[in-house]
């Protein structure tokens, strides 16, 4: 079991018929995004259709989870009973994801010490055990 940074009052997230691979896929610890598969484009959050080219074929591509910090807002009020508080959460451009960013959390971050292109890496939350949400944290040198 990973470590767990939200209490379990949290709101947990709803699959569909077109985020379920992507859940499927998160609760294996492997983080993808939807590429298109006539031209290439990526996208998350999962669509049933390209942006770019309107085709409805698709795969799944797993990425390596690093990022940087592209913006991000500190939360000081809670949305869930139990929720620590301050709650950092982020925009993360992923490395390897054809300029893809992702909503989530930093976790394991001095609020005072995040910054925009902070170097940040995959981390993941074990709701339960089919359900595991990816947050980040400040990437460890390597």
């Amino acid at each position: 079991m990973s470590e767990r940074f939200f209490p379990d009052t949290m709101p947990s997230p709803l699959a569909d018929a077109i985020t379920l691979p992507w859940w499927q896929a998160a609760s294996q610890h492997q983080l993808v995004v939807q590429r298109c598969s006539a031209c290439g484009h990526t996208r998350l959050p999962p669509a049933p259709v390209c942006p770019e080219c309107r085709s409805a074929d698709a795969e799944w591509q797993e990425i390596s989870g690093r990022g940087e910090v592209y913006t991000y807002t500190i939360v000081h009020r809670p949305i869930a009973a139990g929720q620590p508080l301050p709650t950092v959460i982020a925009v993360i451009a992923l490395e390897g994801a054809g300029g893809v960013r992702m909503i989530s959390n930093l976790v394991g971050a001095n609020p005072d010490e995040i910054r925009i292109g902070m170097p940040v890496e995959l981390v993941w939350e074990d709701m339960s055990e089919e359900l595991a949400i990816p947050r980040f944290r400040p990437r460890r040198a390597d």
